[in-house]
């Protein structure tokens, strides 16, 4: 299954001389930076981690302060649940041509190609066909208005039974359709360059980063350590925590979530520049959602779009190695949110199986063993799932990553200003690459 590939612009758009980012990543050469210099690295998602990863191989004094009681950001593991591990958050490596893609092909870790067959819910019935291609009129158009993929599906002649197979097609890249623009959409993937093939993982893609990133950081990492305001008035910067804390450097770089920014969780002195916080506040982040749901039979389709509680399940199984039935829902926008809104994962369940079994004449239920829910938008220290191309975004990533007085620096998935924005290997790259840049001005 190539999950990207209905939403990449034909391969001209792409220069063919062109070096791919991380080619690039990760070469200091002589940029060594003079002694005594510390950088303090605030999140310890796979951006904070990758940044502090370099440091170390550079032998550049760091620090990472970590919110929560665990590091990973928005990757996680579930385990026992099945006979095989699963990616509570992201689990698909899109494309190999990236810095995480090389660190696959130097270990020992097994992928394979997501394969997954794909079928639709298209008038109260499951078809692998549908009258008209929505996933190409789709594809992103930079000369459209910017409007949403809702309203641009609409005017070109797709009406409400398409509805919630737009919603699949925009909760792939992290939204509501009604909120995700299909120009900034066109516009910011162009620069994409890691490929249009989607690999799942045997164990998970934490595994990966944990055990070949993480791993030789621990010394490093503080926990339970929560950032309350940072002061870059004098020389040094001066980071407090909520128990008062106070830690010295002379660069920070700040790897959190949007959403951590867009809520001021973090306060500045001086305060951060109106234009930076209004560009926080123009790119799009929303709920999120993963619902794995175990069977003792399968009895479902490899890939389901379009339904109307949940625009998109999975089979769980595909590239594992175990033998359980594991059926995964995966809501964004507002279908996360109503189902958040039913208070507990057991009425939550409950949702999703009515509308399978719709789908499946009654055997969802009669057939579940187990469920287990992972709301991301509840997470004190996440707050949604990924960054998106909101309507009126325009030029807001450039902006919301630009330094501040050369000593604030910023990095995460929602950075990356090579169109791999919403993904794993998209965070890491920024975080390469601020350390660069930090590098840089230390010199």
């Amino acid at each position: 299954m190539e999950r990207r590939e209905f939403i990449q612009k034909s391969s001209s758009i792409l220069l063919a001389s062109s070096i791919p980012y991380w080619m690039k990543a990760n070469r200091f050469r002589n940029n060594i930076p003079e002694a005594n210099k510390k950088i303090l690295i605030v999140g310890a998602g796979v951006a904070g981690l990758y940044a502090g990863f370099t440091c170390k191989k550079e032998n550049i004094d760091f620090q990472i302060l970590e919110a929560s009681d665990r590091v990973g950001g928005r990757l996680g593991k579930l385990e026992g649940f099945a006979d095989f591990p699963l990616d509570l958050g992201a689990q698909w490596l899109h494309g190999k041509r990236n810095v995480l893609g090389r660190l696959v092909r130097s270990t020992d870790t097994i992928i394979t190609k997501d394969r997954s067959d794909e079928f639709v819910w298209f008038k109260n019935q499951i078809t692998k066909r549908l009258p008209k291609d929505i996933y190409k009129a789709l594809k992103g158009n930079r000369r459209a208005p910017d409007i949403s993929f809702l309203e641009y599906a609409n005017r070109i002649g797709f009406g409400n039974e398409y509805r919630y197979i737009i919603e699949q097609i925009a909760g792939d890249r992290g939204a509501d359709a009604m909120d995700l623009s299909i120009k900034w959409s066109a516009v910011e993937e162009e620069e994409w360059s890691s490929g249009n093939t989607d690999f799942k993982f045997e164990k998970t893609y934490f595994d990966l980063i944990n055990d070949q990133i993480t791993y030789d950081l621990s010394e490093k990492i503080n926990l339970n350590t929560i950032v309350n305001s940072i002061d870059y008035s004098n020389d040094k910067v001066l980071i407090t925590d909520k128990y008062k804390n106070i830690y010295e450097a002379d660069k920070v770089l700040i790897t959190v979530p949007i959403s951590i920014l867009q809520d001021g969780d973090i306060t500045f002195n001086p305060p951060v520049p109106p234009s930076k916080i209004a560009a926080f506040h123009k790119i799009g982040i929303g709920p999120g959602m993963k619902v794995w749901m175990k069977f003792d039979e399968h009895f479902y389709h490899g890939s389901i779009s379009g339904g109307s509680i949940c625009a998109s399940y999975s089979d769980e199984k595909e590239g594992k190695a175990g033998n359980d039935h594991v059926l995964m829902a995966f809501a964004m926008g507002h279908q996360a949110r109503n189902l958040a809104s039913l208070r507990s994962d057991k009425e939550i369940t409950k949702a999703l199986l009515l509308e399978l079994d719709k789908m499946y004449d009654g055997k969802a239920s009669e057939s579940l063993i187990d469920s287990f829910v992972q709301d991301w938008s509840s997470e004190p220290f996440i707050r949604g799932a990924y960054s998106y191309s909101k309507l009126g975004i325009g030029g807001s990533r450039k902006i919301a990553a630009e330094p501040i007085a050369s000593k604030i620096y910023f990095a995460g998935e929602a950075m990356n200003l090579n169109g791999h924005h919403q993904t794993v290997h998209g965070a890491a790259e920024t975080g390469i690459d601020q350390i660069n840049k930090i590098v840089e001005s230390l010199k």
